[in-house]
């Protein structure tokens, strides 16, 4: 197997994961029998709450690229389940705050336990300075990527699609310089 640049090889270790996470949180889903959607929801859900940072229904279902009516039923089907529940904690007693229900914790912790253990374990591995690196290299990597989903969803914009459609990639998907 031929040695890639290392900048190559990155992205392919980073698309690797981006594929066994997908895979992982696939069985996560089935497993509870969500819906992908669903799960994206209460991550996010998860998130913000863990954060701190107020999530409304109608915030999530931006982020999520739902209609209104999609943003409530989802919101419905994980109430039921018992994995978020509505809060209203502002002095605008209209406005809904989702929150992690004790169920989401409980079931994520079983099922995630075990992996985080064995992150732990594979983290141990590193010093500090390395670990720095990569947190900067992954956080910097979020960053465009969260900033290319935004302007591929960006109303009327077609410019990142004809750039693509314009310049010649690898077989990694990424542009040659």
């Amino acid at each position: 197997m031929p040695v890639r640049p290392p900048r190559e090889e990155l992205v392919a270790l980073l698309q690797d994961y981006a594929g066994e996470a997908e895979l992982l949180g696939q069985a996560f889903a089935g497993r509870h029998r969500l819906h992908p959607t669903d799960l994206h929801a209460l991550l996010a859900v998860m998130k913000a709450d863990g954060a701190g940072e107020p999530l409304t229904p109608g915030l999530l279902g931006s982020r999520l690229g739902l209609s209104t009516g999609a943003t409530t039923a989802l919101v419905d089907r994980l109430e039921r389940a018992g994995h978020v529940r509505r809060s209203r904690e502002s002095a605008d007693r209209r406005r809904v705050t989702l929150r992690q229900a004790e169920n989401a914790a409980r079931v994520g912790g079983a099922f995630f336990g075990p992996l985080g253990e064995r992150m732990d374990t594979a983290l141990a591995g590193f010093g500090d300075a390395e670990l720095a690196a990569a947190a900067r290299f992954l956080a910097t990597m979020n960053d465009v990527v969260a900033a290319y989903r935004a302007e591929l969803a960006a109303p009327g914009s077609r410019s990142a699609q004809d750039r693509a459609e314009r310049e010649p990639h690898s077989s990694q998907g990424i542009v040659q310089s």
